[in-house]
């Protein structure tokens, strides 16, 4: 297949992406102390002396935070890195109808770990709520996809998928907020600095995903060449991940337990 200069410049660009992402995905893996956080589910128990049914926290698992924080970085590498081999030629021929599947496939799974990781930071360890705000990721990314290839077979856009992501893409982002303002209320102390830093800086970053198919389908300055927001994609996707995983590190891997 011919491809013009900017196509191998994407080529290069994801391979280059996919070195960062898996060095940091190593170096988060080598650097990181040991930290396990557990994982618990809520069941009714009755209660013979009230005669009611109440809520009981159970502990069912731990989980590594390290691995969890290098695991998006991971994946991401992998993406980028069959994109630049591969899968190259059929990424060409995505981009010129102007989408790119690869992206919503590799989004669904290392963004939905991401918010997880995130609620987890701030207190959210029940396996139901995290498996819950996974899928709800997902979908919100899964939609992008519909986006574009709805859009690519119609000469209007149709934003529906737009606006169903969004919503779906939200709600983590709320029940996060739910979690670390009834710590503030209700708890004896107050989520760390990192854990808000972390929580409004993803969340802005997130948003500019967002921002950036707007001005896509919106034919907005240099974003009327699909490979420019392709481009834009990928800085942001390295910026949120990069900033998640070394604001965790800082935070909660850097020194022993």
């Amino acid at each position: 297949m011919a491809t013009n200069p900017s196509d191998w410049n994407l080529r290069r660009f994801n391979a280059a992406m996919a070195v960062l992402h898996f060095l940091q995905g190593a170096l988060m893996v080598y650097l990181s102390s040991s930290r396990e956080w557990t994982i618990t589910a809520v069941y009714q128990e009755f209660d013979t002396t009230t005669e009611t049914l109440s809520p009981v926290m159970e502990s069912i698992g731990t989980i590594e935070l390290a691995y969890l924080a290098a695991g998006f970085l991971f994946i991401s590498a992998i993406a980028h890195a069959l994109i630049a081999t591969v899968l190259y030629d059929r990424y060409v021929a995505y981009l010129e109808q102007g989408m790119n599947p690869y992206r919503w496939y590799e989004y669904a799974v290392s963004a939905s770990l991401m918010i997880v990781l995130i609620a987890m930071l701030a207190g959210v360890w029940n396996l139901g709520t995290l498996i819950a705000l996974f899928g709800l990721v997902a979908v919100m990314n899964l939609c992008g996809l519909v986006m574009e290839r709805h859009n690519a077979l119609t000469e209007e856009t149709d934003w529906s998928s737009f606006i169903v992501g969004s919503l779906a893409g939200v709600v983590p982002w709320i029940t996060i907020a739910v979690t670390i303002v009834g710590t503030y209320s209700f708890g004896e102390g107050s989520p760390p600095d990192f854990v808000i830093a972390i929580y409004v800086s993803l969340f802005v970053l997130f948003n500019l995903f967002a921002i950036n198919m707007l001005l896509q389908y919106r034919g907005v300055w240099k974003w009327k060449d699909y490979r420019f927001g392709e481009v834009g994609y990928i800085v942001l996707s390295l910026v949120a991940k990069s900033l998640l995983a070394w604001q965790v590190y800082f935070g909660a891997l850097n020194s022993p337990v």
